[in-house]
């Protein structure tokens, strides 16, 4: 099908203009932030719109090209983060953080460390692989173990004086130390909710409780350790240290009795219970004679000199380390071990 044209221009028609912009903008292209007038890489004067090429440079920025430089970047001739630390501002707060962070170390010095000897306790934590697996072999296994006197030394001090001194747990299997003891504590409370929540016995406050049922019994047993060294009129430079490590060495059997308890068999239960009790009282009935009955320079190098000690009261510092190591001991970690289910099972749905 033929389509007609266009009617033929009359004098009449109106002239055809093209329509002329009225305001001319320039779209900027989305390149990096422009160097500074005067750079060698500044705009050419004929074309504001593209950037003058750059040559490489070696050993430049990235891919060779060299960094442009930008105050709103923080980048200068330095490199990135140049711009910061050369801030005034910044380098005030860095000034304000340092004099904080001096303030509150030395505030923790002059409080936290007045009542708490760090080097001391450092000494108990100086322990090897070796060493640890030993003295969990020796604490469950004591009975065939000699000697069991401590290993010292003898050192000039400061003041020209000769000192004696323990050899640290890494050196002297004799050695109490605090890594043990804490990692079975931890160890303790973890695994003893660990088998509440497989018994079906979890609450949110487990946690919480057992902590601080461990850590008071604990404390009460510290406490009396060092008021019946009061009475007997025992001193020692690290006796208060060492209470804590051998009081802690304990858990050690209670979290065998938890691992026994889940077999399913009271009888084995028990047995392994009164066997790590045995072997807990043994162990300490031989290690604490040093702390308790330090008699004459073997048990204790730090005794200078050798003395008598009356029968009476070498009698009561026995019967005192007997009733500590064997009555203590069992009704201590009784407690603890029927409080995880690791002697008297909980029935399942009772808390």
């Amino acid at each position: 099908m033929h389509r007609a044209g266009f009617p033929p221009a009359t004098a009449a028609s109106p002239p055809l203009h093209h329509p002329v912009p009225q305001h001319v903008s320039t779209i900027p292209m989305m390149r990096s932030p422009p160097p500074p007038p005067g750079s060698a890489a500044g705009y050419t004067s004929n074309n504001m719109n593209n950037y003058a090429p750059q040559q490489p440079v070696p050993g430049g920025g990235v891919g060779g090209m060299t960094p442009i430089s930008h105050p709103a970047y923080g980048i200068g001739a330095g490199g990135i983060g140049a711009g910061f630390f050369n801030d005034h501002t910044a380098q005030m707060g860095l000034q304000v953080g340092r004099t904080a962070y001096m303030a509150g170390q030395e505030y923790v010095e002059q409080n936290l460390f007045k009542y708490i000897n760090i080097t001391a306790l450092k000494h108990y934590f100086n322990v090897s692989n070796g060493y640890v697996l030993t003295k969990l072999g020796l604490v469950l296994f004591p009975w065939r173990h000699k000697p069991w006197s401590r290993a010292g030394g003898q050192r000039t001090g400061a003041n020209g004086n000769v000192e004696t001194y323990f050899l640290p747990p890494r050196d002297d299997v004799n050695s109490p130390d605090m890594y043990i003891p804490v990692m079975a504590f931890v160890t303790y409370i973890l695994f003893s909710t660990l088998l509440a929540g497989l018994a079906g016995n979890f609450r949110p406050d487990l946690l919480g409780s057992t902590a601080t049922t461990a850590f008071a019994i604990l404390l009460f047993e510290i406490l009396g350790l060092k008021f019946g060294c009061y009475l007997l009129n025992i001193s020692n430079d690290s006796q208060l240290l060492d209470l804590m490590a051998y009081s802690g060495y304990k858990f050690v059997g209670i979290i065998v009795n938890m691992i026994a308890s889940r077999l399913g068999s009271s009888i084995l239960t028990w047995t392994v219970f009164f066997y790590t009790f045995a072997s807990l009282a043994f162990f300490l009935l031989r290690s604490l004679k040093y702390v308790l009955l330090p008699d004459n320079t073997t048990d204790n190098p730090r005794v200078s000199t050798t003395y008598a000690m009356a029968r009476s009261q070498k009698n009561r510092r026995t019967q005192f380390l007997f009733i500590y190591s064997y009555v203590v001991q069992f009704i201590f970690m009784w407690i603890l071990s029927s409080k995880t289910g690791g002697v008297v099972k909980v029935p399942a749905g009772k808390a």
